[in-house]
């Protein structure tokens, strides 16, 4: 299953070995390292060169409601979600390197960041500065503003 998908959706109800024939089924994919600035239309005109998408699920943070990095898109046939993991996987979008992955299929309530602050648990722990990102990650933020610094906001862009 390692060659299948690295990403790993740890709530997963199920043994391992029906994730991993959902997984060898799915026309889902999952998309990380997106910048917070990205839009569904960006995604949506990146994909669809692949095949026939069925929706773009964007992954939300669960106290914002605001783009918090990744998203969900799925295709109608598997042919194109294969399309979009060999061919799209790497590139660049919005100055980031997205990675593609296989999902065992959108379940509502996945699309919320799963992190304390409501975004996604990688960015709790990021230490550097990353405009793309919302700036610095939570814990660097928390150690900051305990030691005085006040950072500046990031500067929303968005390139088309």
């Amino acid at each position: 299953m390692a060659d299948l998908s690295a990403y790993r959706d740890q709530q997963f109800r199920g043994t391992r070995d029906e994730l991993e024939k959902k997984l060898e089924t799915s026309s889902t994919l999952y998309v990380g390292n997106l910048s917070f600035y990205t839009t569904e239309e960006q995604i949506y005109e990146l994909f669809s060169r692949a095949g026939d998408l069925k929706r773009i699920i964007m992954g939300l943070d669960k106290m914002k409601k605001t783009p918090c990095g990744f998203c969900f898109v799925e295709y109608y046939t598997r042919e194109d979600a294969w399309n979009a993991v060999w061919y799209i996987n790497g590139t660049r979008l919005d100055d980031r390197i997205i990675r593609t992955d296989w999902d065992a299929g959108f379940v509502e309530g996945r699309q919320y960041g799963r992190g304390r602050s409501g975004g996604q648990v990688r960015d709790e722990y990021r230490s550097d500065y990353d405009p793309g990102r919302g700036g610095y990650g939570k814990k660097a933020n928390t150690q900051q503003q305990g030691a005085g610094v006040i950072s500046s906001p990031p500067v929303a862009y968005s390139k088309r």
